[in-house]
């Protein structure tokens, strides 16, 4: 059965409510694929029944830039409309609530050279960092919900009907973001509540390093000093508690950029803008990758890792669980908001400022004299399974278990 009438307005109050937190007389800027177009239409109505000044929404079409990058002159993906970055400059300068549906087909660009899409990705990072900074550093609310299209729920779902597969994936979502339930914002509450409960301890605990080891993967990351673990609901510059991800599960915090010794290898295939990039390895040497191999999309991760000098450096560890709703579900979704709230996880590139004391008043140097990240990409790939085990070594140099066979142990 695919979402009634309320769970898909249960759907768009989360998202409002809970995810952007938008507040009476906030701008909410909404960013969404045309399909998804029934939900866009009641989380603007939700929106203004909280009292929104004004929803604005831009949609996009996968199929539109498909075109573009089939057909399009080289010299069109070193361009940018600057008056777009500009304008969602101004959405943060005016304190707007970002939404964004990513729903993305894993597929979409697999036969178009990688080196083209590599090219705007960078172009499109660069133009916008401004407004991503903003993001990352927590100064608006902001939030990422999924909506299924009929290309992403046959990856998912390759052997049933292309109205089976939608089906099946929204029974799917409805689970995960808990929209069937009876009161599912108290129930987000509740959830953020008990993420909280894991940031405090181990936030307590101040380890100085983490050790992974699992099959494939054998690793060290070292914790700068005055990192801060987060997770679930966080707070906006104004104090204003929102959730990046719907659905989340994990807690995360950033590594040293230049402390992560060691092999580590993937667990589920990584949708990296349309192209799936699968069986991959990483081995890194003071922070840096300095070998890596791919069973699948080999030139889409190379690009990946050569964005920009920090995108071969970690700019964030997160812990998730085996035993967790989206992991418990069996399924790989081929879309890094789920598949990462099923798995341990780590990121590439750019770190999180709001993951270290005093980190979102600090300069980009300073920054980066503290251990944290600098890059133009931020792109978490999956590592957890039910075979991965994590110490944690105090400051004293005791060895402590965090993770034992793919859950909590603390």
């Amino acid at each position: 059965m695919y979402p009634t009438q309320k769970q898909l307005e249960n759907y768009a109050e989360i998202a409002v409510k809970v995810g952007a937190n938008v507040q009476p007389n906030q701008t909410v800027v909404v960013m969404a694929p045309i399909t998804s177009a029934p939900l866009v239409r009641l989380i603007a109505s939700k929106a203004y029944e909280v009292g929104a000044k004004n929803v604005h929404v831009e949609y996009n079409d996968e199929e539109l830039s498909r075109i573009k990058f089939k057909q399009a002159p080289e010299e069109a993906f070193s361009q940018y409309p600057m008056f777009r970055a500009k304008g969602w400059e101004d959405f943060v300068e005016e304190g707007a609530a970002f939404i964004s549906i990513y729903s993305p087909n894993p597929d979409l660009l697999n036969d178009v050279d990688p080196a083209r899409v590599a090219t705007a990705s960078k172009t499109a990072s660069t133009a916008m960092k401004n407004y991503r900074g903003a993001l990352m550093n927590h100064t608006n609310a902001w939030t990422l919900v999924s909506y299924p299209t009929n290309e992403w729920a046959s990856k998912v779902f390759p052997d049933a009907t292309q109205e089976e597969a939608v089906q099946k994936l929204w029974e799917r979502i409805i689970d995960a973001t808990r929209i069937g339930l009876d009161n599912p914002v108290q129930a987000w509450n509740d959830h953020n509540a008990k993420l909280l409960e894991m940031v405090n301890v181990l936030n307590d605990k101040r380890y100085k390093q983490l050790q992974y080891e699992a099959p494939g993967t054998k690793l060290t990351v070292d914790l700068p000093e005055g990192h801060i673990w987060l997770g679930g609901s966080k707070a906006n510059s104004k104090g204003i508690y929102f959730n990046p991800n719907m659905p989340t599960e994990e807690v995360f915090t950033m590594p040293h950029k230049d402390g992560v010794n060691g092999v580590v290898s993937s667990t589920k295939p990584l949708n990296y803008n349309g192209q799936v990039i699968d069986g991959f390895t990483l081995t890194f040497k003071e922070g840096k990758v300095v070998e890596f191999s791919a069973e699948k999309g080999y030139d889409a991760l190379s690009n990946l890792l050569n964005t920009d000098d920090g995108a071969r450096h970690l700019g964030e560890i997160a812990l998730v669980p085996h035993d967790s709703p989206i992991s418990n579900s069996n399924v790989v979704f081929f879309n890094t908001l789920y598949d990462e709230n099923a798995s341990c996880h780590l990121a590439l590139g750019q770190a999180y400022p709001v993951n270290l004391k005093g980190g979102t008043k600090m300069s980009p140097e300073e920054l980066l004299s503290n251990g944290a990240n600098r890059s133009l990409t931020h792109e978490d790939f999956m590592i957890g399974s039910e075979h991965m085990n994590i110490d944690g070594v105090t400051q004293d140099g005791k060895l402590e278990p965090i993770f034992r066979n793919g859950n909590w142990a603390i």
